[in-house]
């Protein structure tokens, strides 16, 4: 990605640099207060983009002007992620070879859970995505697992996400101080720049939402993964949460993580927490 300009570059780079002062989850703190932090994410979203409601950010940046949500509106009609969503449906409900599927995985039968994950195991000490726990469970049944960045995974999530469709992310964080820990490390990967172009994730999705990039609309970061897995045009394709984040580090031309390493899980569960009673919108479509 490049900015418009150098002054555009420098204007974003001191408004961040205030922001990073001025917000208290952009900050290091001598505590972890995730409950606060996601009051402070939220209230600076709202009264950045005072016209919106809360659950509209979840639309990303169709959210952003009445054009642009005119055109959501259109991809409702016939959304372009709807043959992955009925592959997804397929796959789901497809026994394995041992005769059990994914509902033994799952609470639920793995209905109606995706705005619960990404959840912290106790018991591993670690981070757990809905994609992980997917590819744990057919690695479990003898099952090869998938590619984290699309085809078959994109389509069992979107599929997952579809049956949560308007309930609100509903994130946990236990008071063992290792899930605090990967809480508060997602955090410093979201605010840390990196690569080439020096951006940080929240140089975009914080200081930039409903700005331009090129041909991209900047979306809040605010809900952003409630939408996931996405349909993108640039991809001509559905992606996954892992793809969404290993493009962004190529973009900045920065050296991407390996999909579903801890780094990238611990972001996810920032993001996802801070997030919190915003509905789940996946699976969606961007430019």
């Amino acid at each position: 990605m490049k900015p418009r300009s150098a002054i555009h570059f420098a204007s974003a780079a001191l408004a961040l640099a205030a922001l990073a002062f001025a917000m208290p989850y952009a900050t290091a703190a001598d505590t972890v207060d995730p409950i606060a932090d996601a009051k402070a994410f939220k209230k600076f979203f709202t009264d950045k983009f005072p016209k919106l409601k809360l659950e509209d950010f979840v639309n990303g940046p169709y959210s952003m002007n009445e054009d642009l949500h005119k055109q959501w509106e259109e991809k409702e009609q016939f959304p372009p992620y709807e043959f992955s969503l009925e592959m997804g449906k397929e796959m789901f409900t497809k026994p394995f070879k041992n005769g059990k599927s994914y509902e033994d995985c799952f609470p639920n039968k793995g209905i109606g859970i995706r705005q619960n994950y990404p959840t912290f195991d106790e018991k591993e000490g670690k981070v757990i995505t809905l994609e992980l726990a997917l590819n744990r469970c057919r690695e479990a049944n003898g099952e090869p697992a998938f590619s984290y960045v699309k085809d078959e995974m994109a389509a069992l999530t979107a599929y997952m996400a579809f049956t949560s469709r308007g309930k609100p992310m509903d994130i946990k964080i236990p008071s063992d101080p290792r899930a605090l820990e990967a809480y508060e490390k997602g955090k410093e990967y979201f605010y840390t720049r990196r690569g080439q172009l020096n951006f940080s994730c929240a140089t975009c999705h914080v200081q930039s939402p409903g700005e331009r990039i090129r041909a991209e609309v900047l979306a809040p970061a605010l809900g952003i993964l409630n939408a996931m897995p996405i349909y993108r045009s640039e991809w001509s394709g559905m992606g996954t949460t892992s793809r969404r984040f290993t493009t962004c580090n190529s973009q900045i031309r920065g050296v991407p993580l390996s999909p579903q390493d801890d780094e990238y899980r611990n972001v996810e569960y920032y993001l996802s927490y801070v997030s919190n009673g915003l509905p789940i919108s996946g699976p969606g479509a961007r430019p």
